[in-house]
């Protein structure tokens, strides 16, 4: 079973909470509030984030890249990773 699929429930509390701090974020904006404010809002959302991606990516290496996995898969999977870490890290 996909370690996403085994902590769907968690995750997916993890993805509201972020909405809800978006969303926040959002109305922070709309209402005008100090720059200061918005800021900690922006924070707050980025390391709700950062957080969620570094359980999923956690889980995905343990699956994924682990001693069960083939070698020729496991340098897929490192080729995938790699890109996918270029991306995130722009």
């Amino acid at each position: 079973m996909s370690h996403t699929i085994a902590n769907k429930e968690k995750l997916l509390l993890r993805v509201k909470k972020i909405k809800g701090q978006l969303s926040s974020l959002e109305k922070a904006l709309e209402d005008e509030k100090e720059c200061f404010k918005i800021l900690q809002q922006i924070s707050a959302a980025r390391g709700a984030i950062h957080s969620l991606m570094s359980e999923v990516l956690d889980g995905h290496i343990k699956e994924h890249l682990g001693n069960h996995v083939s070698e020729d898969d496991r340098e897929k999977e490192i080729l995938n990773l790699a890109s996918l870490l270029k991306t995130y890290l722009r």
